[in-house]
């Protein structure tokens, strides 16, 4: 079977999860961190080299201020109690986005984990934090203006958060929503794209086998006639 190099996911519908079981969002981020993990084995068994989630977008800080604070403290429990485990298993992570407005100790636990599982091969984790494609567009255009660069896909592509990291063949999207809400706009030009009615909580390793298995069977031309 063809597996994908890199898959990409939006990790949506937590919230929602959350308040159809208990009444409450942050519930539903609690619950949907568990699922992460059986995605990331399940990842390694089908030979993915990159796998990256959306975790927390730049349109995220608008939520209300209790459960942004939830999801920091969720963020930083998960590097402090998983990232021995994700050494030990030869996962590489790495931070995309602009984490500058995290908390300095989430901050410090981010860039631990970076550099601690620097030289780890199996499979590499991109975690995107106050991610916004737009934003990482334009980011990467005002460096090569300052530096008087010429401006092309390929010095674009150099200069995203995602540089030396293949451009996802496969996007997930959970949460039963059609949109890809400013995720790797640039990368995904020639993405196949799944959306999923389950909300993320209920997504399972079974999900994403099938999602693979119908990955295996497109035929993929990037326009060309083949």
């Amino acid at each position: 079977m063809n597996s994908p190099k890199h898959v990409a996911i939006i990790m949506d519908g937590n919230g929602r999860w959350g308040i159809k079981k208990k009444n409450s969002r942050n519930y539903g981020h609690s619950e949907g961190i568990k699922v992460v993990e059986n995605i990331i084995t399940e990842a390694i068994e089908k030979k993915v080299k990159y796998l990256t989630l959306y975790t927390f977008s730049t349109e995220n800080w608008k939520r209300p201020k209790n459960e942004i604070q939830f999801l920091m403290v969720l963020l930083e429990k998960y590097a402090t109690n998983e990232i021995n485990k994700l050494f030990k298993k030869n996962i590489k992570i790495k931070i995309i986005g602009n984490i500058n407005k995290f908390p300095n100790s989430l901050k410090i636990k981010l860039r631990k984990a970076e550099k601690l599982t620097l030289y780890n091969d199996l499979i590499q984790i991109n975690i995107a934090l106050n991610y916004g494609s737009k934003e990482e567009i334009i980011k990467s255009v005002k460096k090569l203006v300052k530096l008087s660069k010429p401006i092309n896909k390929k010095t674009i592509s150099e200069n995203l958060y995602t540089k030396g990291i293949p451009d996802p063949e496969l996007l997930i999207r959970t949460g039963n929503r059609n949109r890809l809400s400013n995720f790797l706009l640039w990368q995904s030009s020639y993405t196949e794209i799944f959306f999923v009615s389950k909300l993320w909580p209920d997504f399972t390793k079974n999900d994403f086998r099938k999602i693979i298995l119908k990955f295996s069977k497109v035929r993929r031309n990037f326009g060309a006639i083949k």
